[in-house]
Order: C-alpha cells, then sequence, then structure tokens
C-alpha cells in the first residue's frame, strides 16, 4: 500500500525541496511528480493525496530560512538529491557563449501584464547570463486587434523590465519577407490557395481527406496567389481562400492538417493603413523571423506546443531542420483571482472600471512599475522558478506575497 511505502519524512523532503526550489510555496502536483521516483504508482495518489496536502501547508507556513535549513537536514532522503541552487539560473542545453538569441512575441492587442513577466523574463536572462541577443518580436499583422499606443507602450515596458532588449521589430515591416517565404513555398509545392469554404474544408481534413485544391498544379497555386493580393475587383474578397501549407493529411493530429499560413484581412492597420491586404497567420511569421535571425532557444507556454509543431514543419520546408531552436514549454500560471485578459484588461480600462493601464489594481506591468516593484524582483522569481513545466493555479495574494517578500529583501 501507498501509505506503508511512502513514508512522512520522504513526502515532507520532497515538499520542502519543490519550496525551495519555488518562492517558498510548494505544489502538490510537483510532490507527487517526485515521489513517482520513490515508487509511488497513479492507482495510489488518491489514497496518500490527503496526507500530502497537510504535510505541504505545513512546509508552506514556514519561513522561506526554515525551509532552507529543514532540506539541507532532509535532502539525504529523497531520489533527486541535486537541487538547483535557486538564486542561480539552470543550465541552458546547448548553449554556446556570446551566441544565444531568444525572443519576445507580444501581441499589441492590449497591456502586458504579470503573466508575459512570468513566461519570458526568464529568456531574457539566459540571454544575460551567455550573451547574444534578445528580439522583441511586436506581432502586428492582425490589423483589427492592433492598437496605435501599444507600440510605445511595449517599447516602454520591455525596456524597463528587460533591459537588454537587441531590437524591436515590428511584424508588420516585413510584410514583404513573409510574402516571399509564401510564394516559396508555393513554388516547392509546400503551399497551396484554397477556396473550400471552412466548414466543408473541416469536414474534409477531420475525415483525413484531401480538399480539390491540394491537387492544383503550381501554376494554378501561383495564380490564386496573385488573386489573393490583388486589390482590384478581380481580387479574391476576404474568407473567399487562405493560404494553406500541405502537410500530412493522415498526421493523427487534426490541427497538423493543412494548417492555413495566410488570410485576406481588409481592416486598415493603424500602422500600414491600406498597403497589405494578405496578411500572414502567426505559424509563417513567426517560423520566418526565427528562420532570418537565426533563433537558437525558444521558450514559450504549453498552449504553444502545436504551434512549435507546424513552425518545424515550416523550418523543414526550406531544408532547416536541424536549425530549428531548442524549445521548452514552461508550465503555466493560472490565477484564480486575476484578469490577464488583454481584451479584457482593454475594455475594462475603456469602460471607466480603472483609470488606465498604470491603475494599482491591474495586474498591468505599468501598474507593477507604478507600485514600487523593482525589475530585480521579477528577475529572481524567474530564476528561483528556473525552466519549470508543471502548471501551478494560485491567487493573487499568494503571487503577490511571494513578489512583496523578495522586493522587501532588493
Amino acid at each position: 500500500m501507498a501509505k506503508e511505502k511512502i513514508k512522512d519524512e520522504t513526502i515532507k523532503a520532497y515538499a520542502l525541496k519543490n519550496a525551495v526550489e519555488h518562492s517558498g510555496k510548494a505544489v502538490v502536483g510537483s510532490v507527487i511528480s517526485g515521489l513517482f521516483a520513490e515508487g509511488l504508482k497513479k492507482e495510489e495518489v488518491k489514497e496518500i493525496a490527503a496526507k500530502i496536502g497537510f504535510i505541504v501547508n505545513d512546509v508552506n507556513k514556514m519561513s522561506a530560512e526554515l525551509q532552507k535549513v529543514q532540506f539541507e537536514e532532509m535532502k539525504e532522503l529523497i531520489g533527486h538529491r541535486d537541487v538547483r541552487d535557486p538564486s542561480e539560473l539552470p543550465e541552458l542545453p546547448d548553449a554556446v557563449k556570446g551566441k544565444v538569441i531568444m525572443r519576445f512575441r507580444p501581441a499589441p492587442s492590449g497591456p502586458l501584464h504579470i503573466g508575459h513577466l512570468i513566461s519570458n523574463m526568464i529568456g531574457s536572462l539566459f540571454v544575460k547570463k551567455y550573451g547574444g541577443k534578445f528580439y522583441v518580436f511586436i506581432d502586428d499583422t492582425n490589423p483589427e486587434e492592433t492598437l496605435p499606443e501599444a507600440y510605445k507602450n511595449i517599447k516602454t515596458d520591455c525596456d524597463w523590465i528587460f533591459g537588454n532588449v537587441a531590437e524591436y521589430i515590428n511584424s508588420s515591416d516585413r510584410m514583404a519577407v513573409y510574402y516571399k517565404y509564401a510564394e516559396e513555398m508555393i513554388e516547392k509545392n509546400n503551399a497551396y490557395v484554397c477556396t473550400c469554404k471552412q466548414e466543408e474544408f473541416k469536414k474534409l481534413v477531420d475525415n483525413m481527406k484531401e480538399c480539390p485544391c491540394r491537387k492544383l498544379s503550381k501554376e494554378e497555386n501561383k495564380k490564386r496567389w496573385e488573386k489573393m493580393l490583388d486589390r482590384t475587383d478581380n481580387g479574391y474578397l476576404e474568407g473567399e481562400a487562405v493560404l494553406r501549407f500541405k502537410s500530412n493529411i493522415k498526421d493523427p493530429n487534426p490541427a497538423m492538417r493543412d494548417f492555413p499560413l495566410a488570410r485576406i484581412n481588409l481592416k486598415e492597420h493603424p500602422k500600414q493603413k491600406k498597403k497589405y491586404k494578405v496578411w500572414p497567420l502567426m505559424n509563417l511569421s513567426v517560423a520566418c523571423d526565427d528562420m532570418d535571425y537565426k533563433m537558437t532557444h525558444v521558450i514559450r507556454g504549453k498552449d504553444h506546443a502545436d504551434n512549435a509543431k507546424r513552425q518545424k514543419m515550416i523550418f523543414k520546408a526550406f531544408g532547416k531542420e536541424k536549425q530549428f531552436p531548442w524549445t521548452f514549454f514552461i508550465g503555466r500560471m493560472k490565477f484564480t483571482d486575476l484578469i490577464l485578459s488583454k481584451r479584457k484588461l482593454k475594455a475594462a480600462i475603456e469602460a471607466g472600471e480603472y483609470e488606465s493601464a498604470e491603475d494599482i489594481r491591474l495586474p498591468t506591468i505599468a501598474a507593477l512599475r507604478k507600485r514600487g516593484y523593482k525589475p530585480e524582483t521579477f528577475a529572481k522569481f524567474a530564476t528561483m522558478r528556473g525552466l519549470n513545466d508543471v502548471d501551478k493555479v494560485i491567487s493573487q495574494k499568494d503571487i503577490f506575497d511571494v513578489l512583496d517578500r523578495i522586493n522587501k529583501e532588493d
């Protein structure tokens, strides 16, 4: 039985380890993951979960100093004994001194917030540690979601929080580059222009069947591409045509089957105005940028796992699969009582619920700066968290208790 196999001291040792590595707050799920190395089986988890919860709760009540002292006394009890010093970043696989290239890609659709910090701060820190370049790509290829004021606000926030941005690049300034890549894929027979209705296309690919457009000749696809770009009455209208990547229609994951690369959007862009009619979707622009700027490492949320696979397919289409950046999917922090949707934050500010993005009741970077937090606080938090792929549910109070303690220490 699990109760007989796993001793309380072992559970406490894993709880202390987790707490020391994560700002004094152990998580039951992480402790359970560690206990699997001690022989705990999945079917036994329910039997022992309550006990683990009580022990984790007791450990989380301790001061950070006491947690460290007790862990030093108990670390021999656990299987994995090489605990990373929480004041130091973990090693980055395949990192070459002076040549680490990483990026942050915010969409200019609302104010940046604490969620962006938690996911992206560590990339900036790795570039500082090894040397190289940290880019910020402003993903402004969705005209109706792009806010004119966001360009300046993103730069202000990123200059303050990261302090090592090598260059700010607006995706919409690279449209000619994206078109060139798209046309090369059509030439290589890796992409085609689809005019099927969305419902019909979905029904076909869900059943692993090709749509009629997929079989068209290269010459016909070139004509259709030109028709997508055509601004006259002879051109396609919005919603009538989509550029698709020609992938494996039998792929076990439906999301990988002939995914879209570019679509027509006739909304006026705040920066480019009416200059462009066809806009790249994220997987096309990201893959092109990562190839051109020679990204070496990418750290992103788990929700981008499928996107990473799609982008790797694009790399492969250009014979650059070996240059695909090392990728890590960092665990998400799910806040129980914080609004992190940029659209909702923007709507709440516009509705007068908050004075501005600097309103100290908000979790925006502008508000955190106004509240007196320092960039070093978030750097230390990211360092302690390290490369952690475990999702964590946390309240506003708990996250700010940790940040306040770090901020006071500084």
